[in-house]
């Protein structure tokens, strides 16, 4: 596993597509979100998965690309629901063009992901399409649930694994077994990639939420607090109306539930709250709980142990960064 040499040939595969095509002002938007930058976790997933049950990865650029495009579409489609300002620390794309064009240039991002799978025989397509399908209703299923938790004060923490497991980490496990169907790998080989890439989703999701609040807003390249100021019930949200003192949780239930605190002020006071209740270090323990979760499902792979030690120290690499 050489991560830097997958990222590098999925920018150079990347680099090669034609995004500036005309009506500009539908094809701009996409080249634009697309070469922000990013982690690029998603395709170097589907890299890596189809080098390990296959010993190649080339021929999984397409798809890899095909789920970067999707990613993207929906972080489009993300930011104008939530009216963010920044992402990767440049304007999203509803505030550098407008959001009708956001909203359509994200449809094209969904249609232009699909047809990536077109450059594989039917057998490989079809397993592609399907699993795609599934996967971006399921992201559907966890964004409206999401929405849904910002107006609801009874969520349950296995409520929002659920939501995150849709909106997030489906698409890591998706993303990894879409490489294991490229390569030709038998169902429960797929099954299994599957299933870590679907719990180190949600590690990743938790890393995220931890990150949303007490990250660098420098290096996360996001609006640091912009999950408070939405009034996102996040695990840290959860988990502290679940372990504060009365005053606490009764002082965070009123923030959470008032537009008339600056946005500045609610985003310090919360915090404040999260610290005094020990929710910084509960949150860095769930996230490596999940962690060690989606490990156990690489047990049952039937691959050397150097492979599947290069997933264990992807997934500890992810547990502890920065962005």
């Amino acid at each position: 596993m050489d991560l830097l040499q997958y990222q590098s040939d999925f920018l150079k595969y990347l680099a090669a597509q034609n995004f500036t095509r005309e009506p500009r002002n539908l094809y701009e938007p996409v080249d634009y979100i697309l070469q922000l930058g990013g982690k690029r976790l998603r395709p170097v997933l589907t890299l890596i998965a189809a080098d390990l049950f296959s010993g190649s990865y080339e021929n999984a650029l397409p798809a890899a690309l095909a789920v970067e495009v999707f990613h993207n579409f929906t972080l489009v489609h993300d930011d104008i629901m939530d009216d963010a300002p920044l992402r990767r620390g440049k304007e999203t794309v509803h505030e550098k063009w407008d959001i009708n064009t956001g909203i359509l240039s994200g449809d094209a991002m969904l249609i232009l992901a699909y047809q990536y799978f077109e450059n594989y025989e039917p057998v490989v397509f079809q397993k592609l399409a399907k699993l795609f399908s599934k996967t971006a209703l399921e992201v559907c299923d966890g964004q409206q649930l999401d929405v849904d938790f910002e107006t609801r004060n009874d969520v349950e923490i296995s409520e929002y694994i659920e939501m995150i497991r849709l909106k997030t980490s489906v698409l890591v496990g998706a993303a990894l077994k879409m490489g294991a169907i490229v390569a030709n790998a038998d169902e429960e080989a797929a099954a299994h990639i599957y299933n870590f890439g679907v719990d180190l989703g949600i590690a990743f999701q938790l890393q995220d939420d931890y990150l949303d609040t007490f990250g660098d807003p420098e290096s996360f390249g996001k609006q640091v607090g912009g999950d408070i100021i939405e009034n996102k019930k996040t695990y840290l949200y959860l988990k502290a109306l679940e372990v504060a003192s009365p005053a606490d949780s009764e002082a965070l239930l009123a923030l959470y539930n008032t537009d008339e605190v600056a946005k500045e002020t609610k985003v310090t006071e919360v915090k404040a709250i999260f610290e005094r209740n020990n929710i910084p270090a509960l949150t860095q323990q769930l996230i490596e709980d999940y962690t060690n979760k989606s490990f156990e499902h690489l047990t049952k792979l039937d691959l050397p142990a150097k492979a599947t030690d290069g997933l264990r120290a992807f997934g500890v690499q992810l547990m502890s960064r920065k962005v």
